[in-house]
Order: C-alpha cells, then sequence, then structure tokens
C-alpha cells in the first residue's frame, strides 16, 4: 500500500470536510449569480472556478504541503510539472460541470484526487447541490457521504441498461451505430464527467461512454468506481489512467457482467 496521510481515518475526515466547507463557501453562494468568459478551448470559466480553484490550494497547502498541485485552471506547463513530482501531486477540477453551473442547471461537482508514482491513491468529487460526497482511497473501498459505495445493479443485460453516453465527442461512426442500434433501454448525458463516473458506480446509470477527457475530469471518479467494484477502459482497450496531461476515451460499466458485454458491443 503507497503511503500518504488519507490511510489515517482523522485526515482523511478532514480532507473530506475542508472540501465540503470550501465548495459550500465559494461555489453555492454563486450559483445563478455569475458571468462566464469563454477559454480558448471553448469551455467555460466563471468567479466561481478560479475562487474555489484558489481556496482549495491554499487549505491543501497549508495541511499538507509536501505534495504538487494541478489545477484545471493552470498552464499546460504548470499541470505538467506538477504531474512529475516525486512526492505526489493533487489533482483538482474545481468546477467539473461549469457549463451547467454558468447556466443554472444543478448538474456539477469539485473533483479532487491525489496521485503518487503514477497511481490514484485517495479521490473525492463532491456534489455541493446534492450534499453529496463521493470518495474513495486505494484498496480501502469507496463510500458515499461516509457510507460503504458498492457498485451493484439488478441489471444482467445490455439492453435493459440505462447508458450515459458523451456522443459529441465520439467519432460519427460510433455515434451512427449506437443511435440506430440503440444498444441499451435509455440514454442520458449529465455534463459532469466526475459525476458521470460516481453515478455509474452508484447504479443510476449502468454504461458509460465519453470519448475524451482530462485528467482532472475523471481522476477521482475513476478511483470510485473502481474502489466500489465497476470496470472501465479506453475505446483502445487500455488502462483509461493516464499520469499525463492527455485527454482519454473512456468506456465503463456498473458491473463486470455488464461491462464485458458493452465492451463486446463496442467491439473493443
Amino acid at each position: 500500500m503507497t503511503k500518504h496521510p488519507f490511510n489515517a481515518a482523522e485526515e482523511w475526515q478532514k480532507l473530506k470536510n475542508g472540501i465540503r466547507q470550501l465548495a459550500k463557501q465559494e461555489i453555492l453562494p454563486r450559483f445563478e449569480k455569475v458571468g462566464f468568459e469563454e477559454k480558448q478551448d471553448g469551455s467555460l470559466l466563471t468567479e466561481a472556478d478560479l475562487e474555489m480553484q484558489k481556496a482549495t490550494q491554499s487549505f491543501l497547502l497549508q495541511n499538507w504541503p509536501q505534495f504538487a498541485f494541478l489545477g484545471e485552471e493552470m498552464s499546460q506547463q504548470q499541470q505538467e510539472d506538477a504531474l512529475k513530482s516525486t512526492q505526489g501531486c493533487w489533482i483538482l477540477d474545481p468546477i467539473d460541470g461549469t457549463s451547467n453551473f454558468a447556466s443554472g442547471i444543478p448538474v456539477y461537482a469539485v473533483s479532487l484526487a491525489l496521485m503518487i508514482e503514477g497511481r490514484l491513491v485517495a479521490g473525492l468529487v463532491y456534489d455541493p447541490d446534492r450534499d453529496e460526497m463521493f470518495a474513495a482511497r486505494h484498496t480501502l473501498g469507496a463510500e458515499l457521504n461516509d457510507k460503504p459505495l458498492i457498485a451493484k445493479t439488478a441489471k444482467t443485460k445490455l439492453k435493459q441498461t440505462s447508458g450515459i453516453i458523451d456522443f459529441k465527442r465520439l467519432t460519427p461512426e460510433l455515434a451512427c451505430r449506437i443511435i440506430h442500434d440503440n444498444p441499451y433501454s435509455s440514454q442520458r448525458s449529465f455534463g459532469s464527467v466526475a459525476l458521470d463516473w460516481c453515478w455509474i458506480a452508484a447504479g443510476r446509470g449502468h454504461i458509460y461512454l465519453h470519448g475524451a477527457q482530462n485528467i482532472w475530469d475523471y481522476a477521482a471518479g475513476y478511483l470510485i468506481l473502481h474502489e466500489a467494484g465497476g470496470q472501465s477502459c479506453t475505446l483502445d482497450g487500455e488502462d483509461v489512467l493516464l499520469p499525463k496531461v492527455q485527454k482519454r476515451a473512456a468506456v465503463a460499466a456498473t458491473t463486470p457482467e455488464l461491462f464485458q458485454q458493452w465492451h463486446d458491443y463496442l467491439q473493443i
């Protein structure tokens, strides 16, 4: 087991409580009250993103200064340098689902993970609107609001599932095939990658497909799903987790049985 402070229950609770408090302080009061600007990549940025990142970085530095820090609202060079830290690196998306947040849609979350030597050792995704804290530590399982989270569903066939599918970033060929075949019972797209992973872990959706997500989008959710018992890979059959600032496709499911069926359908 990789050594880190969050194997200790007291430090783990301190981290979760701190992120919850910061989100309530920096994000919730600004919901439906702030404007936004468009970044170079076309994504949105609000005052809440910047203030939450600043406050979180300060909180982490004050309590666990040994770890480097990677935030979404940093330059790519700064992000890449942080990932090279031999001590470990925090990976933060201050608001995953900024487009929803800026539009007054209450589907967004704070995503924070700790990576040491290329391995995710701790992660949490906090949904301020629902006051739901999804969290996980490597080999210690996943949790939702301090109760064990186990990925399970009564669905056993692909055709019975609810799919969380982001069509925008898929190839036209794959998107059209899925639309034509309709291999699931129903389909959703929520606009928050971090919550997508967590909701698959919680059985709120059963299969997942997204064509391109950044490490700050998926890191915490990836750990939570896998610690809960779910499975994932890329469209090329590789591990989604890659300790680089590089977009990754994600294929996932709540149970191994459904994952195999989804994997086979996608011809991975």
